[in-house]
């Protein structure tokens, strides 16, 4: 199922583009996840996401991409150095066909050019990770190489980098393992102000939201229990993309589709465990010309921006990092003549306490 982003705008020009929800960072069975691909689908047909991209760590399994169901299951790859010296540099990895493990033991420069000269996708996985002191298996991995020249975009919220960055001390531990939503709240700020210092630098960076799942086993004494299920997960933090034309049930056409929408950047992450993100709406409009995330926007004078939410939240409108207007509500409508980079966050309410609810990419008013 999807939704169309169908408008005519003020000023005439129609946009028809579709939405469609997926999650983008996810582990099998051929790394180390728990689950086969047919288990994935299942997750993921459960939660109603239209599609998953597996992306495991340094392999990409030929010969299993296909519709599994309604959902659409396609392989990609995290890949990284395995030396335990140089674990940071997480890349993700779409669109290429090819295993690109083998470039892991050089330079980040030439991975990301290797990734490109098969027309591939590259997003920074958890650029900023907070780690755990309960192991040495929790250490974070952050992204180190900079500047990111060649990235598509960045993972700006991923599920399990905030769980691991809660677990203090076992108290918080078994709370947190038992009631998430009690503590993840939202994207890093430090991920955000460093989104932010990439775009003023001139980079055009997508953002991606990720669940990072693994279904991984727990064990305490006689209480067996798997830490967030990936159909949990596949409710929670997923990356939403707006599509050309509709999804038609062709594996290369449809793969051609969201691989073209991560690759543009018109993606919003959203967190729609405490309410669907899905008909969340963002444009730009300067007289004939209108833009959605992810795209450039040449003005023609005066620039209207329209912001239309599922469910009222408290909308932070922001031009080059700085918020311009806040809003609580089902919407916001804001003229303005200036240029800049455009992006919205919005927060909700849920269990009491206020969380990152919708993060969008930018649109690039000039």
């Amino acid at each position: 199922m999807s939704s169309s982003y169908r408008t005519h705008g003020h000023y005439g020009r129609d946009l028809a583009y579709r939405e469609y929800v997926g999650s983008t960072h996810v582990h099998s069975v051929y790394s180390d996840g728990s689950a086969t691909y047919r288990q994935i689908a299942a997750a993921a047909n459960a939660a109603k996401l239209n599609f998953v991209i597996v992306t495991d760590h340094n392999v990409r399994p030929a010969g299993l991409e296909g519709y599994y169901g309604p959902a659409l299951i396609l392989s990609g790859e995290e890949v990284h150095d395995i030396r335990p010296a140089r674990a940071v540099n997480h890349l993700l990895v779409y669109g290429t066909e090819s295993e690109m493990s083998p470039y892991s033991f050089g330079s980040v420069r030439a991975l990301v050019q290797a990734v490109h000269s098969r027309r591939g996708i590259c997003y920074i996985a958890h650029p900023i990770e907070r780690g755990s002191p309960l192991s040495a298996d929790l250490a974070p991995i952050p992204w180190t190489h900079w500047p990111p020249e060649g990235i598509h975009g960045i993972e700006i919220w991923n599920y399990m980098s905030e769980f691991k960055a809660l677990l203090w001390n076992w108290i918080s531990a078994f709370t947190y393992i038992l009631r998430p939503e009690w503590g993840i709240r939202g994207p890093f700020r430090a991920t955000l102000k460093l989104w932010d210092e990439l775009l003023a630098q001139g980079y055009r960076i997508g953002a991606l939201g990720g669940a990072d799942a693994h279904g991984i086993p727990w064990k305490a004494g006689p209480v067996h229990r798997t830490i967030f299920p990936y159909d949990y997960l596949f409710r929670c933090v997923n990356t939403h993309i707006l599509t050309q034309s509709p999804l038609t049930g062709d594996v290369e056409t449809d793969k051609g589709l969201i691989y073209d929408a991560l690759r543009s950047g018109r993606t919003w992450v959203g967190y729609d465990l405490p309410h669907s993100t899905r008909g969340f709406r963002c444009i730009i409009e300067s007289g004939s010309a209108i833009a959605v995330p992810g795209e450039e926007l040449r003005r023609l004078g005066a620039v209207s921006i329209t912001v239309t939410l599922p469910a009222p939240g408290e909308i932070h409108l922001r031009r080059d990092g700085r918020i311009i207007r806040r809003v609580t509500g089902m919407g916001l409508h804001y003229t303005t003549a200036e240029a800049g980079i455009y992006r919205v966050e919005v927060y909700r309410r849920f269990r009491g306490r206020k969380v990152g609810w919708i993060f969008a990419s930018p649109i690039y008013a000039i």
